[in-house]
Order: C-alpha cells, then sequence, then structure tokens
C-alpha cells in the first residue's frame, strides 16, 4: 500500500469532523484565541494507552494555550463509541469522530484493521500528534504505527516554547528534500 507522509512545512489538510455537543471541529484551525493547534489522533475507545494520553494532554492544555497552541483530538470512532468512551475522560479540549480512511491517509496516518470485534469495528489510525502554525503549515509532525510510541507531552511542551520564543528564530525542521 502507498502512502503520502507529511513534509514538515507542508499546508495541513482542511478536515472538519463532527463532534458529540453537534458541533463540528476543524482540525489545524485554532480556536480560543490561539494562533497554532496541536491535533491528537487516537486510535479509539478500545486503546487504553489512547485514554491515558487524552487525560494526560488535558492537564497540559493550560499550558499549551498559554504558548498560542490550542488542543484538538480525533479518531475515526462513531459517535456512539466517543459517548461511550467519555466517561473514561476528563477532557475539556474538542474531540472530533468519524475521521474517514481517507481522510487518514491524507494526513499520512498508519491505518490498522480491528483484531477482533472486541477490539472495533473499523480500521482505524494509529496515533498521530501534528503543530500546525499560524500559517496553517506543519510544524511538528509525529506518525506512529503502534500505540505505545507517541511524544512524550511534557518535552513538546518545552520545545513548542522554545519554537514559539521569537528569539531563538527556530526555523521548520526536517525539510531538507
Amino acid at each position: 500500500m502507498t502512502t503520502t507522509k507529511f513534509t514538515a512545512g507542508d499546508m495541513f489538510p482542511t478536515i472538519t469532523l463532527p463532534t458529540l455537543g453537534g458541533d463540528s471541529v476543524t482540525l489545524g484551525q485554532p480556536q480560543n484565541g490561539a494562533d497554532w493547534q496541536l491535533v491528537v489522533i487516537y486510535r479509539g475507545k478500545h486503546c487504553p494507552l489512547c485514554t491515558r494520553y487524552l487525560n494526560a494532554l488535558e492537564t497540559y492544555k493550560a499550558q499549551f494555550l498559554a504558548l498560542g497552541v490550542d488542543v484538538v483530538a480525533a479518531s475515526a470512532d462513531s459517535q456512539a463509541q466517543l459517548a461511550a468512551h467519555m466517561p473514561q475522560l476528563s477532557v475539556s479540549f474538542p474531540i472530533g469522530h468519524g475521521l474517514s480512511i481517507a481522510q487518514m491517509q491524507a494526513l499520512g496516518l498508519y491505518i490498522s484493521h480491528p483484531r477482533s470485534e472486541q477490539e472495533t469495528d473499523h480500521p482505524f489510525a494509529e496515533p498521530g500528534l501534528f503543530v500546525i502554525n499560524e500559517k496553517g503549515q506543519v510544524q511538528v509532525v509525529d506518525i506512529s504505527n503502534g500505540p505505545f510510541a507517541r511524544p512524550e507531552l511534557e518535552v513538546l511542551l518545552s520545545g513548542l516554547a522554545f519554537i514559539r520564543n521569537p528569539e531563538n528564530d527556530y526555523p521548520i525542521r526536517g525539510t531538507f528534500a
């Protein structure tokens, strides 16, 4: 299978997903007065590591926002699966659901089939993390093919503080072609 991976500095695609509240969230379009956005793609309700990661992300949300970085998450789970997952989550950031295979492919994510019906009932994205800058470009990208390989949130926060500091004049890295 051929897949497209993001090149650092690429424009992030426009992907709008429904949320549980009947609203929608557009990935890569910051809200809450922020000019950057952290987009976390997670595997779904069936993944206890995802639940832990999303709950941990909530504890850093205010610090990300203080840097001007809004936080959103999304998965391929259905509305019913997200609703069933919410009692395990202690998060206040928007979570989109219904990420399609085409959208997962557009994001360059690894996609897995469920191992059984007990896991889930649809193909799902493996973890992905994108930081979108004020120009809509992918400033930071981390794509994994397994739930146990994700950026440490405290390290990510520290790195973004360094990048966002104008005195550091830190460019998008990894653009050598």
